[in-house]
């Protein structure tokens, strides 16, 4: 059987830059065409920004690797152009629950809230995601974005100068060089450009094993996050199931520390693991198998110089919470508006700090609670152990418990409350959830929703009242205001202007405000000074 990850996707063509005399320069270099790499190209695209990708491979990754997508990474995939295909394919899911040994303790609904057009998470292969950002990049080509997508390309060398990156690029016809005034690097963990540029990380490494095994079955088990600690099938240990698509499901099991990997990898091994969880009569098929132990690490900064490195490349956390790729997908989202903006002469180059003041505050949330989330499942000592159990025991009765039990706190996004390109809260009695720094809760409006209305350009958005025209600014006027609008960005006031961000964090908020308090609020968050 040909699997989608066997078939080469974007297969090695000569191009023309490497008969050139001399290395070609580019606006933008991307090196790595995964859903990082991939939703960079297709966000600086689809703006008009000339991108090559460069990428070792000419296919779409294998094996499932990734499979939990946020909600917030769905409404980026929706500004990129497709989101529909990866919500469609997916498995929708919303509801969680938490095994302590064989007993339920309890149930959690991550959006109990009606009135979004995403739910809270799919869950989709990793290649399957790829192989739709590709499908998108290759309609944008034809429509004639400048994206220009280059497999069998591996870049060997790369050298940072004041105004631009030297690459060099190894090809199955020999190697040739380019520049680049800004360089991507979403080249994954093991990051060649990290290590070629001397630069490392901080943070903490674990050394508990886990074993991934993407099985094919026939189950009758509910589309929901099912986790456990200290299951019968598993003792003394922790065990995940999630369902994919194509009858594919997830299961995830702790094995420890001092464990034989090469030998845990064996098929008959691995697969007598997961007879033991899923008993002797459930008939099953291995799709893939992987052993890792994980990092809470990130690079000192994310930005140096002309190269901005994004993804694992800038930082890694355990995969409980489902962080990683989706918080990769937040990194260019808040970075290409930003570059886009500095190479068109609309903005100064400081700007570009703010993608690594951003997103090292975002990586560091992350890293803390997914720490906390290894903690808990992975107890170091006695008295941790003691702790959880009591917790879990506590949670199936009461409440109170609940909050304090962590089987992966699952991804959410980051709000930049201190964020140098927002203004400060003008709006008294405005919800939280809406304040400067915070990314835009979705909400009905008309037959489709507001983040429909929010796509690349800086938005003033007016609620109770028409929108002022604003120049560098799309005005969208909500007179009328449903309730959920109402609830989600107005609270006690009775209107609003909301100034928004191309990647849909809030700018500024005011009751009401002079043009010239919009203005300046735009050239703050364009980086300039306000």
């Amino acid at each position: 059987m040909t699997r989608l990850f066997d078939t080469p996707l974007y297969p090695y063509a000569r191009h023309p830059d490497q008969d050139a005399a001399n290395p070609v320069r580019h606006p933008v270099i991307v090196i790595g065409a995964g859903p990082v790499g991939l939703a960079a190209a297709l966000d600086l695209g689809q703006q008009g920004v000339p991108v090559v990708v460069l990428d070792e491979n000419d296919k779409v990754s294998h094996g499932s690797r990734a499979i939990c997508f946020a909600k917030r990474t769905l409404e980026i995939a929706d500004r990129l152009g497709c989101g529909d295909p990866l919500t469609d394919r997916g498995v929708r899911w919303n509801l969680g629950k938490v095994f302590f040994g064989d007993r339920k303790v309890y149930e959690f609904n991550l959006l109990p809230e009606d009135g979004h057009r995403r739910p809270a998470f799919v869950n989709l292969q990793q290649y399957h995601l790829e192989n739709d950002m590709v499908a998108r990049l290759r309609t944008l080509q034809a429509e004639g974005a400048p994206i220009d997508l280059r497999g069998n390309s591996r870049v060997t060398d790369i050298a940072a100068h004041p105004d631009h990156v030297a690459l060099t690029v190894d090809t199955p016809d020999g190697p040739y060089d380019l520049e680049a005034e800004y360089v991507i690097a979403c080249d994954g963990a093991g990051s060649p450009t990290r290590d070629r540029l001397g630069l490392g990380f901080t943070g903490r490494v674990f050394e508990d094993n886990f074993l991934i095994a993407d099985v094919t079955m026939q189950a009758d088990f509910p589309t929901e996050r099912w986790f456990w600690f200290d299951p019968p099938f598993n003792p003394g240990q922790s065990a995940l199931l999630h369902k994919q698509p194509d009858g594919v499901w997830r299961i995830d099991l702790q094995l420890g520390w001092d464990i034989d990997r090469e030998k845990e990898k064996e098929p008959d091994r691995v697969r007598a693991r997961v007879r033991q969880m899923l008993g002797d009569d459930v008939a099953f098929e291995l799709e893939w198998v992987s052993i890792y132990t994980f990092q809470c690490r990130r690079m000192d900064r994310f930005r140096h110089g002309r190269v901005l490195f994004a993804g694992d490349a800038a930082h890694q956390v355990s995969p409980f919470g489902a962080r990683g790729a989706n918080s990769g997908l937040q990194d260019t989202d808040n970075l290409c508006w930003k570059l886009r903006l500095v190479l068109a002469g609309e903005a100064p180059e400081t700007l570009l700090d703010s993608y690594d003041s951003e997103r090292v505050e975002a990586a560091d949330e992350n890293i803390l609670n997914s720490s906390r989330s290894t903690d808990f499942i992975t107890p170091k000592s006695k008295t941790s152990r003691l702790f959880r159990d009591a917790v879990l025991d506590l949670s199936e009765h009461h409440a109170f418990a609940r909050p304090f039990v962590n089987s992966g706190r699952l991804s959410v996004p980051c709000i930049h409350a201190g964020s140098p390109l927002s203004t400060p809260d003008a709006l008294p009695g405005g919800p939280a959830r809406t304040r400067p720094g915070a990314p835009c809760p979705d909400a009905p409006l008309g037959n489709g929703y507001l983040l429909d209305h929010l796509r690349n350009g800086f938005t003033l958005l007016a609620l109770g009242r028409e929108a002022p025209a604003i120049p560098g600014t799309t005005p969208l006027g909500l007179p009328e205001v449903t309730d959920a609008l109402r609830t989600r960005y107005l609270g006690k006031a009775d209107s609003a202007l909301y100034l928004l961000r191309p990647d849909q964090h809030v700018a500024a908020r005011w009751t009401d405000a002079t043009p010239a308090e919009i203005e300046t609020a735009l050239t703050r968050a364009k980086g300039g000074h306000a």
